[in-house]
């Protein structure tokens, strides 16, 4: 048994826990950094990268499709290559993955800890029986993974979650898709658009990130128009039949229907990792989940000097908040007992489907009712996006009636990546809606849009 003595000890090499180990060391602290799985993050492995690179072949696949009202006729067959997709996208994949291990492989050997770390106590930690750090801080950044019903085990082994997905070496002919959460939607219409049956349930009428209830409605027409997808399912039966997953559901009309997929992808959230840390042995108060009580400024758990970043802390799981929170907690680390809150950037979500889904600042839900005027436009009759016939979408932008300032935004539409990044902007800097106006918007662009709903705001404000 190996003995080392640090300052801090992070657990967990992905997007959070490297930056910690980052930020400690910048601080002139020594830190180690513990990894027992694969490295690479979640994002590079089985997340952001390789879910958009099937989501790009989907839409070339879709392009393909619908070229005929531009006058543009693809004649022939369209044919997709199962094979030669999974290919792509495992390719590419590996290659995000690499950047990602040479810059972990770039820590001195020393710093890098392989095995799974299991606390002694609160800042003493055994390393799968080989090594025991001593630190004065721990940094617990252990990610996430997703989340599996019980009911769903009667699938056996043709339950699969995303990860599994991007391991594919061809597409299915058909999976049935459990939860239209962000995961769900985006793998749901892409699987669909290459050619995969998909059928996506949800419960109580949620889908994606929205709260809006008038977006939430809009954009569940939108893919019905696409891919079949019941937001609020009422599935009565669920089995295995020899290597097909059978599936029992009342349809709108109350009649029962039964059908059979190749799988079923559960995307029914995600679950910290935080079993089989031995947190049991701190002196940690833990809530339900087992996760440590933790404070959501300073990430610090408790009074100890124990802090928990990313996913593991299931506060906002997106990699630029996984990055911020582990340099916080990094700093914090270094410093403690001193600590300080992290200054969070502007909240900003978007969904890769078509259309895209997006959130900036606060949404509906967090609203108070009476508080706040809502400015509305369709992007249906929205002049570029009508050039390029992807005039589908609706957007709300929501304002403090007595401040104007610009409280946030939830819509479906066209651009929604790229004028979510203007909306996080504005509210970061807390600008209200008059000042938004005086902004330029080039003609034409999708963005214009984004005018139209800010000018119904203001005339809003103005009543």
């Amino acid at each position: 048994m190996t003995t080392i003595q640090t300052d801090v000890a992070v657990i967990g090499a992905g997007t959070a826990g490297l930056a910690a180990y980052r930020a400690a060391i910048a601080a002139g602290k020594r830190a180690v950094i513990i990894e027992g799985g694969p490295y690479g993050t979640t994002c590079a492995r089985v997340g952001c990268m390789p879910s958009k690179l099937l989501i790009a072949a989907a839409e070339a696949a879709h392009e393909l499709r619908h070229t005929a009202p531009f006058g543009v006729h693809v004649d022939g067959q369209i044919r997709i290559d199962g094979r030669e997709v999974m290919a792509r996208v495992r390719s590419e994949r590996d290659r995000f993955v690499g950047f990602v291990v040479r810059g972990v492989e770039s820590i001195p050997e020393a710093d890098r800890i392989r095995g799974y770390a299991r606390f002694i106590d609160n800042t003493t930690l055994e390393v799968d029986g080989h090594t025991t750090v001593r630190a004065s801080r721990v940094v617990i950044a252990t990610g996430s993974t997703p989340t599996l019903p019980p009911p769903f085990q009667v699938f056996g082994d043709r339950l699969i979650v995303n990860d599994d997905v991007f391991s594919w070496q061809d597409l299915p002919a058909s999976v049935v898709v459990f939860g239209p959460g962000v995961i769900g939607l985006e793998l749901g219409q892409a699987l669909s658009r290459l050619g995969v049956r998909v059928r996506v349930f949800g419960v109580s009428g949620s889908l994606g990130p929205l709260t809006d209830p008038a977006i939430r409605a809009y954009a569940a027409r939108t893919f019905n128009d696409e891919f079949c997808l019941d937001p609020d399912a009422r599935v009565t039966e669920m089995g295995r039949d020899g290597d097909q997953v059978v599936v029992t559901y009342l349809d709108r009309e109350g009649r029962s229907v039964t059908e059979r997929f190749d799988y079923a992808l559960a995307a029914t959230g995600r679950t910290p990792n935080v079993r089989g840390l031995g947190l049991e042995n701190t002196g940690l108060a833990l809530d339900a989940r087992g996760v440590p009580l933790f404070d959501a400024q300073t990430l610090q758990c408790g009074n100890a000097p124990v802090f928990i970043a990313g996913d593991a802390n299931n506060i906002l799981p997106l990699l630029h908040e996984a990055a911020d929170e582990g340099k916080a907690a990094g700093e914090n680390a270094a410093s403690y007992p001193q600590v300080k809150p992290l200054a969070r950037r502007a909240p900003i979500g978007v969904v890769f489907t078509d259309p895209q889904i997006a959130m900036v600042g606060q949404r509906f839900a967090d609203l108070a009712e009476g508080t706040f005027v809502t400015g509305e436009v369709s992007f249906e009759d929205q002049g570029r996006s009508r050039v390029m016939l992807k005039n589908r979408g609706l957007m709300h932008v929501y304002a403090d009636k007595v401040t104007g300032r610009f409280l946030g935004a939830e819509w479906t539409g066209p651009r929604a990546e790229n004028i979510a990044h203007l909306l996080a902007w504005s509210y970061q800097q807390g600008l209200t809606i008059a000042q938004m106006l005086t902004m330029p918007f080039y003609h034409p662009v999708v963005e214009e849009g984004l005018r139209t709903a800010l000018r119904d705001a203001a005339a809003k404000l103005e009543a």
